[in-house]
Parts: structure tokens; C-alpha cells; sequence
């Protein structure tokens, strides 16, 4: 299978930049395996579908503001950084841009100097390590000041213009998601609210959660031609 297979045309205004104001209005297409049809419904009616004895897993993570903006030093260039990963304490990898420009030993900062951070590796796959540091004492702790300086990870083809909205930061969660460590939501969820979690356990149905943070596989870019060639990160 080559990865040209994949390409289709999306009209940028066919995509939403707002999610519907009930996430249970979302419409949801119903395959019929046994016809081989399909119809068009909506995902509050998902509970119709569901059998006494069905199991429904879901994932519970949850989503931490894992995007920073920031200032190169001594330049003051911008900076936008993705965490994707604790390395050791205090010591991230993380996608970086212009990920040209930041070199090992390249000294970044955020927050009107309140964190600081260096690029102390460069991975093949352009992933860099930084090494956080907070500069004086009484400014909290790290995750303190990832979680203020931090913003929502949305995805690129959601734009917004002035940063992060008052609603994205919880918007961008699972009704369910509890396990702090995902850099992106585990979009299939985003439906669910309690009102069909509870119309799905009504019909007899187990509902049962695992934790399966979603990290930088999701955002790495396919480099080969042949999709069976590619390898996701773990």
C-alpha cells in the first residue's frame, strides 16, 4: 500500500474550528457488516446500538497543556515547542520550531523569563531533549509553571488566532479523561457525555477504562513510500 493512496482534497472550510456546543450532537455513520450499508445518525443514539453483555473501553487520559511559546535567547525570535515526553526530571523531548535554528546548547525562554530551558540533544527524527530550568526561588515547581506557561495541543488544522480559547482547555478532554499525560485527545471520545455513558450501561453494556497516553506517534510524519514500512513510536 503506498502512502499516495492516502491523498484526497479537503476543503479547508469543511473543517469545524469550533466543536458543537453538545458533544453528543456529533453525527456518527452506522456500518451494517451484514448488509453492507451504512447510514448517516447522531452519537447520542449510540446507546441503540449497544447489547446486554457488550463491552465499551475507553480511554481515561487526559491532555496536559504541552505547547509552549516562547523567545530564543539572546535573539528573542519566536519559539513554539511541543513536549512530548518526560525523559527524567526536568528533562523533556519535544518537537521544536524552527527546529533549523535550535542547535544543542540553544537557550530558550517562556513566561517573561519565568522558565527557561536549553536544547542539550538533537535527534534524528527531530525531536529535541530540553533541559528546563527556574530561574530564583518561590517560583513553584516545574509542572506548576508548564501547566501556567502551558497551552492546549489542538491539532494544526485548528487555528487559533489568539491563542488557546477559555473553553479548549477542558473542551479538549474525554468526559472521562482522568490520567494526566496525552499530548492529544483521544478524539473518538470526545462524544461521549454522561448522559449516554449512562443510557449505554442502561442497556446492560460494561463500561471499562484503560489508560493509553497518545504521544509524538500521532504527529509523526510518514517518511517512506510504502505505509507497510512505516513503524509508529512507541
Amino acid at each position: 500500500m503506498r502512502l499516495s493512496d492516502f491523498d484526497y482534497e479537503l476543503p479547508e472550510e469543511l473543517i469545524a474550528q469550533q466543536p458543537l456546543e453538545q458533544r453528543d450532537e456529533s453525527r456518527m455513520l452506522i456500518l451494517d457488516r451484514e448488509t453492507q450499508t451504512y447510514t448517516d445518525s447522531k452519537f447520542e443514539l449510540l446507546p441503540a446500538y449497544i447489547r446486554a453483555g457488550d463491552v465499551v473501553v475507553v480511554n481515561n487520559t487526559r491532555v496536559f497543556p504541552a505547547r509552549l511559546i516562547g523567545q530564543r535567547e539572546p535573539s528573542g525570535g519566536r519559539v513554539e515547542v511541543l513536549l512530548t515526553r518526560e525523559v527524567e526530571p526536568s528533562v523533556w523531548e519535544a518537537l521544536v520550531r524552527p527546529a533549523q535554528r535550535l542547535k544543542v546548547g540553544a537557550r530558550l525562554r517562556f513566561g517573561e523569563s519565568r522558565l527557561r530551558a536549553e536544547v542539550v540533544e538533537c535527534s534524528k527524527k527531530g525531536l529535541r531533549l530540553l533541559r528546563f530550568e527556574i530561574p530564583g526561588s518561590g517560583a513553584g515547581s516545574l509542572g506548576t509553571l508548564l501547566n501556567e506557561q502551558g497551552q492546549t495541543p489542538l491539532p494544526p488544522y485548528i487555528r487559533r488566532s489568539g491563542g488557546e480559547s477559555f473553553d479548549d482547555r477542558e473542551r479538549y478532554q474525554t468526559v472521562y479523561a482522568r490520567e494526566k499525560g496525552a499530548i492529544a485527545a483521544p478524539t473518538a471520545g470526545l462524544h461521549f457525555t454522561p448522559k449516554v455513558i449512562s443510557a449505554v450501561q442502561s442497556q446492560g453494556a460494561r463500561l471499562v477504562e484503560i489508560t493509553l497516553h497518545v504521544g509524538y506517534g500521532t504527529f509523526e510524519p510518514v517518511r517512506v513510500d510504502n505505509v507497510d514500512e512505516h513503524r509508529v513510536a512507541s
